[in-house]
């Protein structure tokens, strides 16, 4: 069939691959838009210039881990795929063994010979498990002086708002991205295609809506009618074939991708081939497949619940030998053979496999499939089962599964009396307890793991108890105590010789040295790194350098807090340490608010919040810097302090309660309100003051004396607030530009007499803060001041029709027929903000519907007219 209206993208991505250096194409669109046509016919123009490695994304009941690169290592064997056969073998850490095939993988693709380029093909992204995208944001950052084209095609009308792929697309290099959207086909491209095949275009658009399967499917039935589905379409010609084919396509209907020759072995090969030359199956090297995989669903999808079993089971006995089988596809047939024994056979090794990968969302999907089945267990073995998936799942970000896993197995080692399990669990259930938000269960949890373990005696899992709580105290502020345990647990690991435990307590020990103003706790975050690092104990490492820079941040040491989040960052990213990478994101973002450079603090918000919906405490300093960032300049600021103050009021930590505290007066103070938030201010200006935080006592200090209310004293304040609040407006603002903070100088000037007023107010409006200029004048004019300056005028001051500057971004890319998820990719944004944006843009061009929003704004020349 002839390839219609695909000349322009087939020019792009030829442009794409003899540019020189490294690119990325996205290839998306609806199930069927020809996007696997399109890249074949591509890689045929391309094949006599540039080398062509392909893989693929299945839809697995949880996707092989790495799948793509599995395919390609069958491809060009060497060293890629010798490590990738190591990456499943327990000889070394899992981020060392990751981390080798990510850099072979990498060797071979820049060791093509001079001149010759690669394209790498990866298909259905959409379906990719965890490492995969790993591997995918891994080669992103590393592609611009590699003579690769990497080529990504996906179903977008697929990828929700929470599809971890939008984070790894948001993080790629954008100079290298290029987005190739495949458009339904025309109506008089689908009467052409209808002509060449001797058929009459009536009634063919309207029902295959112009998608380029559906058109060649309907063409290439018996019949002159036009099937109402593609079930329909399907069963049409699967009724056509003789019995033998017949059974041939419906086995085949249930194996992912494609089904190799060994699956086929009891089938008469005339039978195979009758399918073949019908059009129901195609070739696929040494296997065979449905052109499409919705034509495959369309007949599994019309087979019985019994018959699909069956048919599951009989592909499970076929593989189950085979040593070169994926344990994914095992598990996959298992759970739809509806075979408990196989799927508790399989799963763990599944998730083991994609453990190993790094694929640790994928482990845990593993895991769960298992559970069902486990009740009939042992209790140890259920125990180990539970421990297993709750490790997975805290890996993978699912720290709410993660906990009650531990908990059920915590009851099951209680009931076995098995003291070192039964602690060991306790100290899990701290730490989960933690990171979904309840500080208090945490401590009781940590306090019981540290008594059950003592009476054990000293050992590995003692140490690691000490240190945990040593952790918890550090991240209540209880600095003192926290040294004291992290001493406890130093002096265990040593004689263990349990370098995990000492770089963990290294850290927690060097954090609340710092914590609580002693430089000399950066000595020993350096070390607990270093050892970390040295050891590939990624997260040890990261947690180091997280604490260095965003406690550089707390104390506003500004120039140290910039070079720290830089490096900090650098070393997240390359181990895709996401959540790390978020909460740092957060802190810059919150950095970049003071320092005056906005710009730069919304992109890192936004990008921190991207592709998530989880969740936690690493997204609350993003949360609260795009509240406080909304609301200066007086634009919708969503849920994102309601969603931070849950948070904090459930950690009860002053690093969420004050910055939270904080946000909300400044809402309040904002609308001319003081009331709603005095009580939070005290209590967390009180904690701080105890914890011996000035910078958190200074700041809630600060808003207290805006309301009218008493500080008490002053001396336990960082200078320019206790400067601030005794009076010297001068002196603090002097502070703040010595920090080069720009926003703080220009509250404190703000304080001050008419010139410092001034200044205030052209700071305040060079930075669009809007609504705090406006605050500010009134309570100039309120103060007597004879000659308060103006703001900008209004039509210098916002888009024409009261659009920001991001709903103006939102606005144009609307108009050019993007969805949600499209507009999100392009900006870096969730699906999520986007749809807030778009509501507004609405409102604002009081209009409904996007489609008249494009109309006005080309009428208004607000965009490029088409």
């Amino acid at each position: 069939m002839e390839l219609l209206e695909r000349a322009d993208a087939l020019a792009t991505l030829d442009g794409l691959l003899a540019s020189p250096g490294g690119a990325i194409a996205l290839v998306a669109g609806e199930a069927g838009a020809g996007k696997s046509a399109l890249v074949t016919a591509f890689a045929a123009m391309a094949a006599a210039r540039a080398r062509v490695l392909w893989g693929s994304c299945d839809p697995l009941l949880t996707p092989r881990a790495l799948g793509p690169l599995h395919d390609v290592a069958r491809q060009v064997g060497g060293v890629l795929a010798e490590r990738l056969a190591a990456l499943h073998a327990d000889v070394a850490p899992e981020a060392e063994r990751r981390g080798a095939v990510f850099d072979a993988f990498l060797d071979e693709l820049t060791d093509a010979r001079p001149g010759r380029r690669t394209l790498l093909v990866v298909e259905d992204a959409h379906w990719a498990d965890g490492a995969t995208l790993d591997l995918i944001a891994y080669l992103g950052r590393r592609l611009t002086r590699c003579p690769v084209l990497l080529v990504l095609t996906l179903r977008d009308d697929e990828v929700g708002a929470d599809h971890p792929l939008h984070a790894v697309l948001a993080g790629l290099p954008r100079p290298l991205l290029r987005r190739l959207p495949l458009p339904a086909l025309s109506t008089a491209a689908v009467a052409a295609l209808a002509r060449l095949a001797g058929r009459a275009p009536d009634g063919l658009y309207r029902a295959t809506g112009g998608n380029p399967l559906l058109v060649t499917e309907v063409l290439a039935a018996a019949g002159t009618g036009v099937p109402a589905t593609v079930r329909d379409l399907m069963l049409a010609r699967l009724a056509a074939l003789p019995p033998p084919a017949r059974e041939v396509a419906t086995l085949v209907s249930v194996v992912p991708s494609r089904a190799e020759s060994y699956l086929l072995d009891d089938q008469p090969p005339a039978a195979v081939q009758e399918c073949l030359d019908r059009g129901v199956l195609v070739p696929a090297g040494n296997a065979v497949a449905f052109r499409h995989e919705l034509l495959g669903r369309a007949v599994r999808e019309s087979l019985s619940p019994v018959r699909r079993a069956a048919l599951h089971a009989a592909v499970l006995a076929r593989l189950t030998p085979r040593a070169d089988v994926d344990a994914a596809r095992l598990v996959h047939h298992a759970h739809h053979a509806d075979d408990p024994a196989a799927v508790l056979r399989w799963a763990p090794v599944a998730a083991r496999v994609a453990g190993n990968a790094g694929a640790h969302r994928q482990a845990a999907d593993h895991y769960a499939v298992a559970l069902p089945h486990a009740a009939g267990l042992p209790g140890p073995r259920r125990a180990d089962l539970l421990e297993a998936y709750a490790t997975a799942a805290y890996l993978a970000g699912l720290g709410v599964q993660a906990l009650d896993a531990r908990r059920s197995a915590l009851a099951l080692r209680e009931a076995e009396s098995d003291p070192l399990r039964i602690g060991e669990n306790l100290r899990w259930v701290s730490r989960l307890s933690w990171w979904t938000g309840d500080s208090t269960a945490a401590r009781a949890a940590g306090s019981r793991a540290v008594q059950v373990l003592e009476s054990t005696g000293p050992g590995v899992q003692l140490a690691m108890a000490y240190s945990n709580m040593s952790q918890l105290l550090m991240l209540a502020d209880d600095n003192d105590r926290a040294i004291y345990w992290g001493g406890r647990a130093l002096e265990l690991a040593r004689r263990f010789g349990d370098l995990e435990t000492e770089a963990h307590a290294l850290v927690n020990v060097g954090s609340a040295r710092l914590q609580s103003g002693d430089v000399a706790g950066i000595v020993e975050l350096e070390r607990g790194h270093s050892l970390a690092a040295a050891h590939h104990l990624d997260d040890h490492a990261a947690r180091a350098l997280v604490n260095l820079a965003t406690m550089s941040v707390e104390w506003q040491r500004v120039v140290p807090a910039a070079e720290a989040l830089e490096r900090a960052l650098r070393f997240a990213t390359a181990r895709d340490l996401d959540g790390y990478a978020r909460h740092l994101l957060g802190y810059r973002a919150r950095l970049r608010l003071a320092t005056g450079d906005w710009a730069g603090a919304r992109a890192d918000a936004e990008r921190a919040l991207t592709g998530t919906e989880q969740p936690g405490g690493s997204l609350l300093p993003a949360l609260v810097a795009l509240s406080r960032l909304n609301a200066r300049r007086g634009e919708p600021t969503m849920d994102h302090l309601d969603r931070a103050g849950r948070w904090a009021a459930q950690s009860r930590e002053l690093q969420f309660v004050v910055p939270v505290a904080a946000a909300l007066a400044e809402r309040d103070w904002l609308a001319g309100e003081s009331e709603g938030t005095l009580a939070e201010l005290r209590r967390g200006h009180r904690l701080s003051v105890e914890a011996g935080q000035p910078w958190f006592a200074g700041e809630l200090a600060y808003w207290l004396w805006r309301a009218g209310e008493p500080v008490g004293d002053t001396g336990a304040l960082a200078p320019p607030y206790r400067r601030l609040v005794e009076g010297d407006w001068a002196g603090a603002a002097d502070e703040w530009d010595r920090l080069g903070c720009a926003y703080p100088r220009a509250e404190a000037l703000a304080c001050g007499d008419g010139p410092a007023a001034g200044e205030a107010l052209r700071i305040l409006d060079g930075l669009g803060a809007v609504a705090v200029a406006r605050r500010i004048r009134a309570e100039l004019r309120g103060r007597g001041l004879a000659r308060v300056p103006r703001g900008p005028r209004p039509t210098t001051a916002a888009h024409p029709t009261g659009l920001t500057v991001r709903q103006g971004e939102v606005l144009a890319l609307l108009a050019e027929g993007l969805s949600n998820a499209e507009i999100a990719a392009r900006l870096s944004l969730s699906a999520r903000t986007v749809g807030h944006h778009v509501s507004a843009v609405l409102d604002k061009l009081a209009v409904p519907s996007r489609g008249q929003a494009a109309a006005v704004a080309r009428r208004q020349g607000l965009v490029p007219p088409t």
